[in-house]
């Protein structure tokens, strides 16, 4: 049985108490690129998504994440990935990357997939210092300002809130243990968080054939 070994820096803390964080651990998985099903499954997502309440408020949580980032002087992700689910339905990559875009579009948050063997020790939620460095998807190197959210591990940056995951926690066709981490933002309740991460789970139960260890709403 895996388990995730995580902490809140006094720093974040300080800057953004009562704001959540959640993440969820599914061991022994496979990765397919589309499991018999699977296309199914997500339409019956995808129509509950695009009625028109619940749209609007996913739109509103989108709102307020993009919001964010503009703080930061980024550009936020999400408004991008809903119209385009809006317009032509889940993307198809493999079943981990499939499931984080479910759950990111069905709940209205920022979510990560993640390899869980690839991280080095304690995960720690923080903030950052003026300048350092992470290396994202892709080998883009991404440096910090003073204050944006990071994820740690013991070793380095795993993760900048505003610009992205890096590169050796990627998942591939070899994953087997599948970390899947939702950011909170100011306004965005702990409720949503584990309703996006709850979906993960569930595609990752039945159609990787995972065994969902925990899932955690800090």
């Amino acid at each position: 049985m895996g388990h995730v070994s995580f902490s809140k820096s006094s720093r974040y803390e300080d800057q953004y108490a009562g704001v959540p964080f959640g993440f969820c651990l599914i061991t022994g998985c496979r990765n397919p690129e589309n499991p018999p099903g699977f296309d199914q499954y997500k339409r019956r997502l995808l129509r509950k998504m695009r009625k028109r309440e619940t749209l609007g408020r996913i739109t509103e949580r989108i709102n307020g994440y993009e919001r964010f980032f503009a703080g930061f002087g980024f550009d936020c992700p999400l408004p991008g990935h809903l119209r385009r689910t809006i317009n032509s339905g889940f993307p198809r990559y493999n079943l981990m990357v499939d499931a984080h875009f479910m759950a990111e579009m069905c709940a209205g948050i920022l979510v990560a997939v993640t390899d869980f063997d690839r991280f080095e020790g304690a995960l720690e939620l923080d903030l950052a210092e003026e300048g350092e460095i992470c290396m994202g998807m892709g080998g883009r190197e991404f440096q910090t300002k003073e204050g944006e959210i990071v994820l740690r591990d013991e070793r380095e940056i795993v993760c900048v809130l505003c610009q992205g995951a890096d590169e050796k926690t990627r998942v591939s066709e070899a994953t087997r243990n599948v970390l899947f981490y939702a950011y909170g933002i100011p306004g965005i309740g702990s409720d949503f968080l584990k309703a996006g991460l709850s979906i993960a789970a569930e595609a990752m139960r039945e159609f990787g054939e995972g065994d969902v260890e925990e899932i955690n709403i800090t």
